[in-house]
């Protein structure tokens, strides 16, 4: 045994000897040439190539600070100095991991990542590259100059924005040249090596959520932090020069290139993070060029969509004439196709070499009222806990609720409660009082007419007796980002605090367009590499909710906009079935509309909010007065948008309608939030399917006259001590909330217009669960008149 462990040994060292003579160290790689990579349209036709090559110049070692060459050694390689340009240890680490399958690892000294940059056109991460790259390695390490590998690794290293070598990079990060680089310059741009994605202080949330400014400003900032104190602690860096750097250096805005104008940026960064998160192409293996990508984007909606906020903007939004008013306004839109989840238009902002933030993505603008669809789908998909059970048990006890039978209090200023009864209080002991917008109590309505009038207190007090749990996962199963939602049992998690962005809200409404099949929203259906496909993008249907809960859904949000109360009336596309939902949130600092035909799910929002860093204090602000309107409503503009746009996007579609709701399954009457008694089963007509102009006949109970406005029943007396109360019934017999039972009358309209306040969603007290939420949409349109 000892024999044969000695001949495989000398003959192991006799191959590694025989290899290591025969290999030579190749010339420059051709994969350090300049490629560009080309974007097509939907329709195969070509959008634009990005880059004129590689953003790439060398610099000679002379040029390259002394404190660049230490603060990267400091922060990768403290023994390149005198290493022989390998780390054994960390190559048989990454060969054997490799070789059982697991994850991948790169060259761990600044020679070996010089060789895989510079010396190799084979950029995979395989054994056999990893082999070659080990004795490569040890021979450039043995035979060039370390000064060379040193200008070599600098000069081809990706830095990220585009810049490949310490010449771009100085340029992209601090616009200077390379050889001007002070010691923080040169520690940061060491920290960016470990990964531009995460380290650039730019962010890059449309690769990766958790790739936000501030996160990777934070991290940068640690770890620029450490490279001066290593360097410290290396002797590279003297105490005193040290101190000369406590704040973090100031870095450029990015640039975008010019052929990125108008909305093709939007696209091609949207397109980018598609290939990076779904096919697994890094940032750097993107930025070496080489790739065709074929995207969703319909050219014809691209235009359509920009056309239709163009309008708006142009005809009432003047930042000259009411600066106070018409400054920083955003708008920001998405359009779905509801059967695939593929991304056929967006409009991320003006311009994107002048407005580089995507406003069809992540933004931070609250969605308001949009998100009630998705507590109404929590209740009739888990439905509502038994208030008579304990929380061991009243969380497996639930009943079904049905938008037309289950009624709720609209009661203004509603006692928020728990399921059980309890009155719900925040971390500082208060008390929730729900407002509805304008302070409008709509007495005892159905969910249905709750969710026509945009009422607030049913739908808060309904995501309570769900749990907000079962909510949350609603969204979540519909297509929302985990992490766009806020987290707590908050009630007004249920009105919209939280900020999807306009492609998933616009995803998460296709989920009910499609008979409750979600989609994963996606931009690029191929990625080609030298004529031939390498990925292909893959559909990964999931049934979120049953076509029994999506049509019933699409059923409710058909009469927000065909109700002549709805408040997303003005949405009607002319020969259409549309269903969504109008959203205006606390404070008037966003507003939305997010709507869907059958074929098509669209999401438009309108917000102010400064995209000027130089600004100390950058928040979203308020829209009163904003186009010279008294509040923006998501039922003004945001509604006006989608309709213009989906009348153009859909006109060539075959007209389809939306399936007939079906009958909910142990769907039950429930009587929540102040009702005492069932009260009579609305009548709702049934809507035509075939029709090209469909109409509906609001219920019986609490539709308008012709001629004048509605009315809701008057207040009763309380029930005495000894009257039977409803399980449902939260107020019943209390006396902290009188006029609980069936809520405060109807406010009656005006008859001429009146200005809108703004609508309020706070607690006794201020401040609820920590957060303030926002007011839903008013049942009458902004002109302050209550029909059409």
């Amino acid at each position: 045994m000892t024999g044969t462990f000695l001949f495989f040994m000398v003959s192991l060292m006799g191959v590694a000897a025989f290899a290591y003579s025969k290999v030579g160290i190749p010339n420059e790689a051709e994969t350090a040439t300049s490629q560009n990579n080309i974007f097509y349209w939907a329709n195969g036709e070509r959008m634009v190539a990005t880059g004129s090559g590689q953003n790439r110049q060398i610099v000679g070692i002379e040029k390259i600070p002394t404190h660049m060459q230490d603060a990267v050694v400091s922060a990768e390689n403290k023994t390149f100095w005198t290493d022989s340009g390998i780390d054994p240890m960390g190559i048989g680490r990454a060969v054997w991991n490799m070789a059982k399958g697991g994850e991948t690892q790169g060259g761990s000294t600044i020679t070996q990542q010089y060789v895989k940059n510079n010396r190799l056109d084979d950029q995979s991460q395989t054994v056999t590259r990893k082999v070659k790259e080990l004795f490569i390695s040890m021979k450039v390490g043995n035979e060039l100059d370390k000064r060379e590998i040193m200008a070599g690794y600098l000069n081809t290293a990706y830095y990220g924005r585009g810049a490949y070598g310490i010449q771009a990079a100085a340029r992209a990060y601090f616009n200077v040249d390379a050889e001007k680089l002070n010691v923080s310059q040169s520690a940061l741009l060491a920290a960016v090596l470990k990964g531009a994605t995460y380290y650039d202080p730019a962010g890059y949330p449309e690769i990766d959520p958790e790739a936000t400014k501030e996160k990777n400003t934070a991290r940068a900032t640690e770890r620029w932090n450490w490279i001066l104190d290593e360097m410290v602690k290396d002797g590279k860096l003297k105490p005193e020069e040290r101190a000369k750097y406590p704040t973090f250096p100031h870095v450029e805005k990015l640039k975008p290139a010019a052929n990125m104008s108008g909305q093709i940026g939007y696209l091609v960064s949207t397109a980018k993070a598609n290939v990076r998160n779904k096919f697994g192409i890094t940032e750097q293996e993107l930025e070496r060029g080489g790739y065709e990508i074929r995207t969703t984007f319909d050219k014809s909606k691209v235009e359509a969509l920009e056309k239709s906020i163009k309008k708006i903007y142009d005809e009432y939004i003047d930042p000259e004439k009411r600066p106070e008013t018409d400054t920083h306004v955003q708008f920001g839109g998405a359009s779905v196709d509801a059967a695939s989840g593929a991304i056929v238009a967006l409009y991320g902002g003006t311009d994107y070499t002048k407005h580089y933030t995507n406003n069809a993505d992540n933004t931070g603008a609250q969605v308001g009222s949009t998100f009630k669809p998705f507590v109404l789908a929590a209740a009739m998909k888990d439905g509502v806990r038994n208030p008579e059970l304990g929380p061991d048990q009243g969380a497996d006890e639930r009943t079904i609720v049905d938008p037309d039978k289950s009624r709720y209090s609209g009661k203004n200023e509603l006692k928020v409660r728990r399921y059980n009864g309890e009155v719900w209080h925040n971390e500082k002991g208060e008390e929730w009082l729900q407002t509805n917008d304008d302070n409008k109590s709509y007495g005892n309505i159905t969910l249905r007419e709750a969710m026509i009038r945009s009422a607030n207190s049913p739908y808060v007090q309904l995501g309570m007796d769900v749990g907000i749990d079962k909510v949350r996962d609603a969204a979540i199963k519909a297509g929302l980002r985990p992490e766009s939602l806020v987290q707590g049992e908050v009630p007004s998690f249920s009105l919209g605090i939280s900020s999807p962005s306009a492609i998933r809200m616009a995803g998460a409404y296709a989920t009910f367009a499609n008979q409750g099949v979600q989609n994963e929203p996606y931009s690029v259906t191929e990625v080609r590499r030298g004529g031939q496909p390498i990925h292909k993008h893959k559909p990964e249907p999931q049934q979120a909710f049953t076509s029994a809960v999506s049509s019933n859904v699409t059923d409710v949000l058909r009469d927000v906009v065909e109700s002549p109360y709805g408040t997303g009336r003005k949405a009607k596309v002319p020969g259409r079935q549309v269903a969504g939902k109008t959203g205006t949130t606390d404070g008037n600092k966003s507003a939305w509309f997010v709507g869907y035909t059958p074929q098509l799910s669209t999401a438009i929002d309108m917000y102010r909010f400064s995209d000027d860093e130089t600004q100390k204090k950058r928040e979203f602000l308020e829209m009163f007065g904003t186009g010279d309107q008294p509040k923006i409503h998501g039922s003004s503009f945001p509604s006006r948008i989608w309709q213009d746009y989906m009348t153009e996007a859909v006109k060539d579609y075959p007209f389809k309608g939306f399936p007939a709701p079906e009958k909910l399954e142990d769907a039950k009457s429930v009587f929540g939030g102040g009702a005492t008694s069932p009260a009579p089963t609305p009548t709702v007509t049934e809507k035509p399917i075939e029709s090209a102009t469909p109409t509906t006949t609001p219920p019986t109970t609490t539709a308008p006259p012709t001629t004048t406005p509605p009315t809701t029943p008057s207040k009763s007396p309380k029930p005495t001590k000894t009257e039977t109360c409803s399980i449902w019934d939260r107020d019943c017999n209390n006396p902290d909330d009188p006029g609980g039972t069936t809520g405060q009358p109807t406010t009656t309209p005006p008859a001429t217009p009146t200005t809108e306040p703004g609508p309020t969603d706070t607690p006794t007290g201020g401040g609820g669960g920590g957060s303030g939420g926002p007011g839903g949409d008013n049942g009458k349109p902004e002109d302050g008149s209550w029909f059409p």
